[in-house]
């Protein structure tokens, strides 16, 4: 196994910092001292906190919509392609424990001045919306316009089932929404 570079050991051990204690809870002393990197050698990779953020959740974008993907494409569901992003919540949220979304989880514990994270949660809810009416257009069921009204209910049945997951810490929210989806693609 390969050994992970100074830059490498910063961004696996603030992914996870963020991640399970969030943003504002994490400090900078915290994550050179877990990852076992010198100051020095963080900051000849990361200027600031915010920078080792947005790091981070341009690789949690990469990884995330990896893993969606392979779950769509490993589920058939006859109602279409959307549907599989319900069970993909559902394996990723059991497994971590359903601590949320990196994204809703970041933006808001975030101070008002860190734009360069708000860009980053911004650019992944734009790309997965996009996805997401992508794969509607893809399935020839829907014109353009219809598969943007229609996957943008469904994204907001999705980020709600997200956060109400995590606060109920159970996955009701999120085959509630699958069913709620599921109404609205059978309309």
């Amino acid at each position: 196994m390969r050994k992970l570079s100074v830059k490498e050991r910063v961004i696996e051990t603030a992914s996870s910092l963020f991640y399970f204690n969030g943003y504002n809870q994490t400090g900078i002393n915290q994550i050179i001292a877990e990852s076992g990197v010198a100051k020095a050698s963080m900051y000849q990779h990361f200027r600031s906190k915010e920078d080792i953020a947005v790091a981070y959740l341009q690789g949690r974008h990469i990884m995330w919509m990896g893993k969606l993907n392979e779950c769509v494409e490993r589920k058939n569901h006859k109602n279409g392609k959307v549907l599989g992003c319900f069970d993909y919540l559902i394996e990723w949220l059991t497994e971590v424990d359903f601590r949320g979304c990196g994204w809703q989880n970041i933006i808001s514990d975030l101070p008002k001045d860190h734009t360069k994270i708000r860009d980053q949660v911004v650019l992944h809810k734009n790309e997965f919306r996009k996805w997401i009416h992508n794969i509607m257009k893809e399935e020839n069921k829907y014109t353009e316009k219809q598969a943007e009204k229609l996957g943008d209910e469904i994204l907001i049945l999705i980020e709600g089932a997200i956060i109400l997951s995590q606060i109920q810490k159970n996955e009701w929210p999120i085959k509630s929404a699958k069913r709620a989806a599921v109404s609205l693609l059978t309309k």
